[in-house]
């Protein structure tokens, strides 16, 4: 992988932090389009939870005070089905379903209220929050908007949204190296990762982003954050489902 593309991928990096910083999410959607686009699915995988996991847990923990603990702690107990479950099945997607399955994760952001009413604060929703977004994480690399749909019908203020979304999509990036990161070095080894100045050089980026992003974030309203959180997600999914349709040969 020439120095160019390393470049670039770390620029990406820190744009992203930032806009994770803001909504929380939609920064990891936005990484992950772009980082595999240059390395193979199982790669970008573990790259991608390597940078996001450093994101979020920097994210949490400026926002540290905000972290809603009861509720993560019933989103993490809904995540072990998934992960025996996955583990079981050892699937790894093409990119083509990749930037399908990316380009359809908004749509859940639009599902009519009426239809669906779900509450991270309910304990009952977390847990299945837990099990979704774990199993979308380990088969997309992305679950910001499933996340999403538990959280933004809440009426939690958004600082205690983003800080408790952090910490959650923390240890699913932690889960999400582990469980494409292991096969890999089986067998490759560490030859087909970048190099470990790369992953070194990526911490000040990723947490220059999100100091931004969380300052940007405190001037927002809990309107319009998310309002604009539903638009941007939307935007970037509809590119990515041309791109995943394109790749499957469907266009």
């Amino acid at each position: 992988m020439s120095f160019n593309v390393l470049a670039l991928i770390l620029f990406s990096a820190l744009i992203t932090a930032c806009i994770s910083g803001i909504f929380g999410m939609a920064g990891g959607l936005i990484f992950m389009g772009v980082i595999v686009s240059f390395l193979g699915v199982a790669e970008a995988m573990v790259v991608h939870g390597a940078v996001q996991s450093v994101s979020n847990a920097y994210r949490a923990f400026l926002l540290r005070d905000a972290i809603r603990w009861d509720v993560f702690f019933k989103i993490a107990l809904g995540s072990f089905p998934a992960i025996l479950l996955l583990v079981l099945a050892s699937y790894v997607p093409t990119k083509g379903v990749l930037f399908c399955a990316l380009g359809l994760l908004p749509v859940l952001l639009w599902l009519p209220k009426r239809f669906v009413h779900l509450d991270i604060q309910t304990p009952m929703h977390a847990v299945f929050c837990g099990f979704c977004t774990t199993g979308l994480n380990l088969v997309a690399g992305v679950a910001g908007p499933a996340l999403d749909m538990f959280f933004v019908r809440s009426d939690m203020p958004r600082h205690q949204v983003v800080a408790t979304k952090a910490i959650t999509m923390f240890a699913s990036h932690v889960m999400k190296i582990f469980y494409f990161g292991i096969p890999l070095l089986k067998a490759h080894g560490l030859s087909s990762l970048p190099p470990s100045w790369f992953f070194l050089a990526a911490i000040p980026f990723i947490m220059t982003g999100t100091f931004i992003g969380t300052r940007i974030l405190k001037r927002m309203s809990d309107i319009g954050f998310r309002k604009y959180t539903r638009w941007l997600v939307s935007v970037i999914g509809v590119v990515y489902l041309w791109r995943g349709l394109s790749l499957l040969g469907w266009l």
